[in-house]
């Protein structure tokens, strides 16, 4: 145990709360109606495609064409917009498996705060840029289904949403210190295997349509497994296990938490009339896609979930669950202080969370 909270501290702590969670709650078969099989059979196929993607060279040769950017504050800037346009079509969750590995290969040498700040302005670029559209993440598309929400009244509820979110990223790279690129370091060579190349685009471009609900998750998985089996059995190794198990850990204790009568009542009394404040704060403790389908249960009002837990997504790491993800890519990297990546992610986040429900709490 020890060992394993060295390792991932963040993993122990999910596991803790589960266990802690399973003893208001004895194990049941309403345990497995917790865990969100889609997302962790998408998140699973995506990380293979995208390590399937690194192994093509693709990423190389991408990275060779951002080094023409002089400017590391124009780069960063540049991967994180990629992020917030790129999350509103394919998820926040696919938009950091896709850019943060990518950003931090681009960026290995660079100051350790040139690269927190960059993961972290990613993240959040795709946690805000991914309101925009009823399928940019879990949350929205849930809302949008169960309320039945026309599409013309979804966009009037989170375009000036996604405006001001966009205006606020931008105002913090004002704060970001210019600096010039060693392009010298980039200067390589990379032939791009173009079978592989265009196996794992469809692939992805499979991924995404299941994403979109087109195609089952588990035909995805099935293709995706079969197609890895034969190119690169090697790329199952690439898939990060850990962060799957910690998915599951808070599927469970968020679960569990909805089942207590005690916490059942209180959520009844707190979000009466108070949808987009109570939401926001219920995402800091258990995240924003388990909030939206427990909190659906008690307003009508499903507008104003939509908002609070887009804005909710912002503050601690769980208020997101896909702010894990760029986490887990941190911890990996064995020159970037965890501790400071915390801080750091959590200033912004609590700054923009807090300018936010000043404008709609």
């Amino acid at each position: 145990m020890i060992k394993l909270i060295k390792k991932d501290l963040f993993f122990a702590i999910s596991i803790l709360l589960a266990l802690i969670s399973a003893v208001f709650v004895l194990p049941d078969r309403e345990y497995f109606n917790y865990i969100n099989f889609t997302v962790l059979i998408l998140l699973f196929c995506l990380m293979i495609v995208v390590a399937g993607f690194e192994k093509t060279g693709v990423f190389d040769i991408l990275k060779s064409k951002m080094s023409n950017i002089k400017s590391e504050k124009m780069l960063i800037f540049t991967l994180c917009m990629l992020c917030f346009f790129v999350s509103a079509l394919v998820t926040n969750d696919v938009a950091l498996i896709t850019f943060v590995p990518f950003s931090l290969a681009i960026l290995k040498g660079r100051e350790q705060s040139s690269i927190i700040f960059c993961v972290v302005m990613e993240t959040i670029s795709a946690n805000l840029g991914s309101l925009l559209t009823p399928i940019g993440n879990p949350q929205n598309l849930y809302l949008y289904t169960t309320y039945s929400i026309p599409i013309g009244e979804f966009f009037k509820t989170t375009l000036p949403l996604g405006i001001i979110c966009f205006l606020m990223i931008c105002v913090c790279f004002l704060f970001f210190k210019k600096s010039t690129l060693d392009n010298t370091k980039t200067e390589s060579f990379t032939t791009l295997n173009k079978k592989s190349f265009w196996v794992f685009f469809v692939l992805f471009a499979i991924c995404i349509l299941s994403v979109l609900d087109i195609i089952s998750c588990y035909i995805t998985l099935v293709v995706v497994t079969i197609c890895t089996f034969y190119i690169d059995r090697e790329l199952f190794k690439k898939a990060d296990y850990i962060l799957l198990l910690t998915f599951v850990c808070f599927f469970v204790f968020s679960g569990n938490m909805a089942r207590i009568p005690e916490v059942y009542s209180f959520i009844s009394e707190i979000v009466h009339k108070n949808e987009i404040l109570a939401t926001s704060a219920i995402c800091q403790v258990i995240s924003n896609v388990p909030a939206a389908a427990m909190l659906s249960s008690f307003t009508d009002n499903g507008k104003s979930l939509i908002i609070g837990t887009n804005i909710g997504g912002l503050g601690t790491l769980i208020a997101s669950m896909a702010s894990l993800i760029s986490y887990r890519y941190i911890s990996r990297e064995k020159e970037i202080s965890k501790g400071k990546y915390v801080i750091t992610f959590s200033i912004y986040n609590f700054i923009m969370l807090f300018i936010l429900l000043l404008i709609y709490g």
